[in-house]
């Protein structure tokens, strides 16, 4: 029997997609939370009185702050809290954690795709079920069960 283990890994296969919106609609309700305390903290600082007030300041505020939670977790763990519930973990090419590089251009890329929907139409399409914004990236997502 070799011990050795083989140069190139087996390709993983992709989660299904109910598993994948699944994992979206809880990342939606973590993300509240994370919306909540990054509102509250910025109309501390800024002391502003309502949600019109610096609203371009607080749009790119909270850009900022989900996007530092997306990049942190697809790079400390490839998994955020959501993913990790679902089965589902983000990979580069090379099987590992995406640098940070990849994973913030990830992260811009995937707010286009994501807002219009086009990013989980594009699934039913891709040979690999994977979205736009990880094809161009050069990443994936695996099911990890």
């Amino acid at each position: 029997m070799n011990d050795t283990p083989s140069a190139s890994p087996a390709p993983q296969a992709a989660p299904g997609r109910w598993r994948r919106f699944a994992c979206m609609m809880y990342e939606a309700i973590l993300l509240f939370g994370v919306v909540f305390v990054a509102d509250y903290l910025f109309d501390t600082l800024t002391q502003s009185r309502h949600a019109l007030m610096l609203r371009h300041e607080r749009q790119a505020w909270l850009f900022c702050v989900i996007g530092v939670y997306f990049v942190l977790c697809w790079r400390l763990g490839g998994q955020t809290l959501p993913m990790k519930t679902w089965h589902i973990r983000l990979i580069d090419a090379d099987g590992g954690r995406p640098p940070v590089w990849k994973a913030v251009l990830r992260y811009v890329l995937a707010w286009p795709f994501t807002l219009t929907g086009l990013g989980f139409v594009w699934t039913f399409f891709d040979r690999d079920r994977q979205f736009p914004h990880d094809r161009i990236v050069g990443t994936r997502l695996v099911s990890t069960r």
